[in-house]
């Protein structure tokens, strides 16, 4: 995240506590409703065979969105089937940052990670409503799930894309099995299915999005509504340390 990104949007607009599209609170519905409503209209299928490159490679959702950023790990041209990673990047950042973040797990869990790139400066929720950024996210997850064996799919993300994780996964949980927030500032779901559960971490002296409005209201409120989450916090500021990488990671794989 740049400074001067992560203040301009990233506290002015996703501040918690700040309202945005759709509220601070879930509304509870069976149904969907469409992009507009955070709404993924892909649905996982059986696993398809390995037909895609591995390694680093660029992945093209809708036509007017950037490209995203993917890494494949090798262990996809054995058909192996694989934990698709959604990582969604701060406000201001890139897709490869999102990609990177995780990157040094992806051969061992058998993660294939995709980051895709906000169609503005951050995601559409913050910036006006959901729209670009969710259709261009289905369209990446309809891709990838064509062209390797996908076992299961997370959503995580940093800052605004952890709020933006927790918007799209408590709104689609019944795509993403698991959410992974990274020092979230809110969640603007608008409708709730599913049950995934969640990992959410916070550094205790985040100036950015201060922890004591941001993740303990947030984690208390998802404990409320009925979700499993784990929550871890540290002596830090607006960061990942790798040490809340890796107990990510274990929880992630601990299935």
């Amino acid at each position: 995240m740049r400074s001067g990104v992560a203040t301009g949007i990233g506290t002015a607009l996703s501040a918690c506590g700040v309202h945005v599209e759709g509220g601070d609170r879930a509304v509870p519905s069976s149904s969907g409703g469409g992009f507009g409503q955070g709404r993924l209209t892909f649905r996982p299928a059986s696993p398809a065979p390995a037909s895609g490159r591995t390694g680093l490679i660029t992945v093209q959702g809708s036509a007017d969105t950037p490209p995203a950023s993917a890494y494949v790990p090798v262990t996809a041209a054995e058909d192996r089937p694989l934990r698709l990673v959604v990582f969604l990047h701060g406000a201001g950042g890139a897709a490869e940052q999102a990609v990177g973040a995780l990157r040094s797990f992806a051969d061992e869990e058998h993660l294939l990670l995709v980051g895709p790139k906000s169609s503005q400066a951050t995601w559409d929720v913050i910036t006006g409503g959901y729209g670009h950024d969710v259709q261009n996210i289905d369209h990446l997850l309809e891709f990838v799930s064509a062209a390797y064996p996908i076992r299961g799919y997370t959503v995580a993300g940093f800052s605004d894309g952890a709020s933006y994780a927790l918007s799209l996964g408590i709104a689609n949980g019944d795509v993403f099995d698991s959410v992974m927030a990274l020092s979230p500032g809110f969640q603007a779901a608008r409708v709730r299915n599913g049950s995934p559960r969640f990992f959410v971490s916070h550094g205790t002296e985040d100036q950015v999005l201060p922890i004591d409005r941001c993740s303990r209201r947030l984690v208390p409120e998802l404990k409320r509504s009925g979700y499993e989450v784990t929550y871890e916090e540290f002596v830090g500021g607006h960061a990942v340390p790798q040490r809340i990488k890796q107990t990510a990671m274990d929880w992630l794989t601990v299935q």
